[in-house]
């Protein structure tokens, strides 16, 4: 029960992110660089300990650190090679750019659901984190598919129907985990990898978004604040 009501939660956060991206445009880059911070400090301050704690049991520090790069390193192949960042900037409207970028997104929004459930499969306190981090980057994954399918020659209806299956997909990574159980040993791995994951998100797409024509000290206050409110967090739940 639980963990259906933490996904429609994400269904709920990655919708609102869309409408905002539909109403609200030039003041996302505060929420934006909260989101940045939130990400990174669930990778560095509740991730990480958790997949050292739980993986130096069956593995060495090394091999650890090695998934950890494995996440950070395989996403960002997998981003780069399907194009997944576009900008305002850029005046060539490209629809299969927009397809290919929202689909990604898509993709990415039932990974987080699975990351969700590994949480939970952890512990219960990792869990609670891990959808705290996740609800804050679908927020801004809402934000990011509404805009790459009107940025690039997309109507309205196809961006809404896009929304949908954005905020659809990490109910279905959620549930996807309901089916399957990792091991022990393999959990501290699986978490290793989702902190190079929330770094990259982090500082690739987060961060330069938040950014994008507002480099100004308040964003990076929020980004600091982001990260300073989930040690808190984390603390205050253990």
């Amino acid at each position: 029960m639980t963990l259906i009501l933490i996904s429609l939660a994400a269904f709920i956060a990655t919708f609102i992110g869309g409408s905002f991206a539909l109403r609200f445009r030039d003041k996302l880059h505060l929420i934006l660089g909260f989101s940045a911070g939130a990400v990174a400090g669930v990778a560095l301050f509740d991730l990480l300990p958790e997949a050292i704690e739980l993986g130096t049991a069956y593995h060495s520090a090394s091999t650890i650190a090695l998934f950890v790069a494995f996440g950070l390193f395989g996403y960002l192949i997998l981003d780069r090679l399907i194009l997944l960042h576009t900008h305002e900037e850029d005046n060539e409207t490209n629809a299969p750019r927009g397809f290919f970028g929202a689909l990604t997104l898509s993709a990415h929004s039932f990974l987080d659901g699975v990351a969700i459930g590994v949480g939970f499969q952890a512990s219960a306190m990792v869990g609670v984190v891990v959808t705290a981090a996740v609800l804050t980057h679908d927020f801004s994954d809402g934000i990011n598919t509404v805009n790459l399918i009107l940025r690039n020659g997309g109507s309205w209806k196809s961006a809404f129907r896009w929304l949908l299956i954005d905020a659809s997909a990490p109910v279905l990574g959620v549930a996807s985990t309901l089916f399957f159980q990792i091991p022990d040993a393999a959990i501290g791995l699986v978490l290793a990898v989702f902190v190079g994951t929330f770094l990259y998100l982090s500082a690739s797409d987060l961060i330069p978004e938040s950014h994008h024509r507002h480099p100004r000290a308040l964003t990076t206050g929020m980004t600091l604040l982001g990260a300073l409110a989930l040690y808190i967090v984390i603390n205050l739940v253990q």
